[in-house]
């Protein structure tokens, strides 16, 4: 087992380039340990659609970073009180979906500092029937990781509100997230409890049973490598909204003028492939002359409001504005 050391960063950009690194580059016969924790971010699983996760304004608002990881499952939000382990061993039958394997070590610290927690179900760890921790997994060739979140100390109302979603209906082929009842481990610790590092560490330990600790560093030329990946996957809107699962969405707003009911199909690209505006709203325009300039753009408030140019929106939508119609439609 070799434990790598992230330097510390907070960018979940960079944090999760290190986790593919690794698993593509370093040690291909020795499992490895990362931890890693990030500034406040929403982790979106590999086949979910973005939008479909995520409060937009909040996120836009509070300038919250959202980020496409390479494995499955559902959409998590990250803050400073949270810590992150990734496991990287061998992609054998005795390692892909044993979440058990590599959530052990943890449970057994969290039972020695008296949190009685236990695994459930595929791959959470519960305390008192709350969620503390999620894990996920993913392979690359020869090569898996199995990475999850440990919730310390994270600001729990900032998850609620970052990650609900306008009311809307969606169709496609995304995997929603389902949402668990959650906790922070501090929650059953006694007052003056360890901090984050402090608690990183006993885990440290409890992998290394105690013993010394390899320590791979990395290198210059590693962190040429990681930095590529994360500006070429993780720092991409093609990567982080643009790769969600085609979906159609409907969006429905009432206003002064009446109501409007806006339905898009989205392709796997991201891009309008067609919008169509229904409702019992007044124009003296044509609404199909707006649903034409925004077929094809895609489906990000930027390149709409680009496609939208100098329309005249109220002519569309009596007494209804150009940031009134990109708010109904993302």
């Amino acid at each position: 087992m070799l434990f790598v050391e992230n330097e510390p960063n907070k960018d979940p950009r960079v944090n999760l380039a290190i986790e593919e690194y690794l698993i593509k580059n370093i040690a291909p016969e020795d499992d490895i340990l990362l931890f890693y924790i990030n500034q406040p971010s929403i982790i979106i699983g590999r086949n979910q659609i973005t939008v479909q996760e995520i409060n937009v304004d909040y996120v836009e608002e509070n300038g919250i970073i959202v980020v496409r990881r390479l494995s499955g499952g559902g959409a998590v939000y990250h803050d400073l009180g949270n810590l992150n382990f990734s496991f990287i061993a061998p992609n054998s039958t005795d390692n892909f979906h044993n979440f058990r394997k590599f959530t052990q070590p943890v449970v057994d610290v969290l039972q020695k500092m008296g949190v009685m927690a236990e695994p459930s179900g595929r791959n959470d760890i519960l305390v008192d029937g709350k969620k503390i921790s999620g894990n996920a997994q993913y392979v690359s060739g020869a090569r898996m990781v199995s990475h999850g979140t440990l919730l310390w100390d994270t600001d729990l109302t900032r998850v609620g509100a970052a990650l609900k979603v306008k009311p809307a209906k969606f169709e496609g082929k995304g995997i929603q997230s389902v949402r668990s009842r959650v906790a922070n481990i501090t929650d059953f610790l006694p007052a003056g409890p360890p901090t984050i590092m402090d608690f990183r560490q006993m885990i440290i330990e409890g992998v290394f049973g105690g013993g010394e600790v390899n320590e791979y560093k990395l290198t210059d030329n590693d962190w040429q490598g990681i930095r590529q990946i994360s500006e070429e996957r993780y720092c991409c809107w093609d990567w982080n909204y643009g790769k969600s699962p085609a979906f159609a969405i409907n969006r429905e707003t009432r206003y002064a003028g009446g109501t409007i009911e806006a339905c898009l199909d989205v392709s796997k690209g991201g891009v309008i492939n067609q919008i169509r505006f229904f409702g019992d709203f007044f124009g003296q325009r044509d609404v199909s002359e707006l649903e034409a300039a925004l077929q094809g753009t895609l489906y990000e408030p930027s390149a709409m409001k680009t496609a939208l140019g100098e329309v005249a929106v109220g002519d569309y939508f009596v007494n209804f504005s150009r940031e009134e119609l990109l708010n109904l439609l993302y």
